[in-house]
């Protein structure tokens, strides 16, 4: 991500951004390129307004001009009321939306994110679900990193899931599920009797904790089919999702 922003040196090889070169053209990639930080960085001692206003001359746009399009950003971002009111006094989904608005002055070609909904209540989240969609359909690339795996399904139209610095798969988030954990998941309790059957059917499962999660496509098939043959007391089916996945990939222990 820093690469891409034209902040760290490349480790190896050529990165360009829209054709552009990071290591020879960084201002023009900077001048069409809007970052939304993991931490709030806004000027505390500042309004709303005023926070967007001086961060338009960074980017030297006339003051009539940085004038309208701070007040479309202001209702975009659902900040209208808000303008006079100091950005340190505004709660934390104020904040990050006030700070999308600030990466949008620019009319950015590219929007970086890093962790964009870190931190906020269910209500805040789904506002700048609703405000990254709106920009997608307008034609905004849009590049972001998020441990919110729900986030990345419903935003994302491709995406890498990366383990230690290494990229174990990508694609969109349908082929991603599909292909690792298949459609739907059926839950039951783990013993040994049940192992015993699922393995004569060539079931494919994984044990967590003292339970069984068995992945398939066709869900009231396999039930129908394991209840008769297993002898199972309670299953819960439910639709696989990319947080499946990931734990399958990387593990379900804590990290440092």
């Amino acid at each position: 991500m820093k690469m891409i922003q034209c902040v760290s040196p490349l480790d190896n090889g050529k990165l360009t951004v829209f054709g552009m070169d990071v290591t020879r053209q960084h201002r023009e990639i900077k001048s069409f390129m809007g970052v939304v930080p993991q931490e709030n960085n806004l000027d505390p001692d500042f309004s709303v307004y005023k926070n967007l206003y001086v961060y338009s001359r960074y980017f030297d746009i006339p003051r009539k001009e940085a004038e309208k399009r701070i007040e479309k950003l202001l209702d975009f971002v659902q900040l209208t009321e808000k303008r006079d009111t100091l950005a340190d006094t505004l709660s934390g989904g104020m904040k990050r939306r006030l700070i999308l608005g600030r990466a949008l002055i620019n009319e950015p070609r590219l929007l970086m994110l890093d962790e964009p909904t870190v931190g906020l209540d269910p209500q805040s989240r789904h506002i700048v679900w609703d405000k990254l969609t709106e920009l997608k359909k307008k034609g905004t690339t849009i590049v972001m990193t998020t441990h919110y795996l729900e986030e990345a399904a419903q935003l994302c139209d491709r995406l890498v899931i990366m383990d230690n610095g290494q990229i174990l798969v990508e694609g969109t988030p349908e082929e991603i599920i599909q292909e690792h954990i298949g459609s739907d998941i059926i839950e039951t309790k783990d013993t040994d009797e049940i192992r015993i059957c699922l393995d004569k059917n060539n079931a494919r499962y994984e044990v967590i904790g003292d339970m069984i999660q068995i992945y398939s496509n066709n869900p009231q098939i396999i039930t129908d089919h394991l209840m008769k043959q297993c002898s199972l007391e309670k299953i819960i089916v439910r639709k696989a999702t990319l947080e499946d996945v990931f734990l399958k990939l990387t593990g379900r222990k804590l990290r440092d």
